[in-house]
């Protein structure tokens, strides 16, 4: 589970976003770091036999840094005050549709699917879900993602009109048009540090494993 002090870090770090206060409170961060890392490893053992092409990666490569980049952003804010989780056979760096935990007080989330890929990926995404709609259509569909998903997210991730060699009246357009394959659904601060966080959080990722599935098959496919 996370520990209720990661949290309490997290939400002081937001309130006191500056190195001078991290650099006083570097042990408060290791320990919110190392309780991180023991989760991602327990996540990693239970997910493997739901998803083996998991099998290959590190803790180290499922953790992202707290450090943020801040040259193109006109908030200078040092640290972001969340810690994420990805578990992706690409790891962080590969383009690949993967599962996600949002580790953030009283904004937490458990996500999965392929953020904002480059227009290459897009495209074979697309096109996997055009010459194989009815399978995409019952993964979104079936109960199972159901009752842990409302659907796939549409706000400020759709295009407005079809995109580049597809017509309006594809069967498929609503998903087409969009630039992000994304399912999240919230998850309690409570549920976060409690018993069944990662019962929860493994329950979630897999009624996603087969939409991770289908999206990294288009991508490895048609590569």
């Amino acid at each position: 589970m996370i520990a209720k002090s990661t949290l309490d870090f997290l939400h002081n770090l937001a309130a006191n976003n500056h190195k001078y206060w991290f650099d006083a409170n570097r042990k408060q961060y290791d320990a919110a770091k190392q309780n991180v890392h023991d989760v991602v490893a327990t996540l990693l053992e239970k997910m493997i036999p739901i998803d083996p092409t998991l099998a290959h990666l590190q803790v180290k490569d499922c953790v992202f840094r707290i450090n943020r980049d801040v040259r193109f952003s006109k908030d200078k804010s040092p640290y972001k005050t969340n810690m994420g989780i990805s578990l992706s056979m690409g790891g962080k760096k590969l383009a690949m549709a993967g599962y996600y935990l949002h580790i953030e007080p009283n904004a937490a989330f458990i996500a999965g699917g392929l953020y904002m890929p480059m227009a290459p990926e897009l495209q074979k995404v697309r096109q996997e879900i055009d010459y194989n709609f009815n399978t995409f259509k019952a993964i979104i569909e079936h109960p199972t993602f159901r009752q842990y998903f409302d659907g796939l997210a549409t706000t400020d991730v759709s295009l407005s009109r079809p995109p580049k060699g597809y017509e309006a009246d594809n069967p498929a357009i609503a998903f087409l048009k969009l630039k992000s394959f994304i399912a999240s659904a919230p998850i309690t601060d409570a549920t976060l540090t409690g018993k069944t966080m990662i019962p929860t959080t493994i329950a979630h990722f897999e009624a996603l494993q087969p939409l991770i599935a289908f999206l990294n098959q288009g991508l490895v496919e048609v590569a």
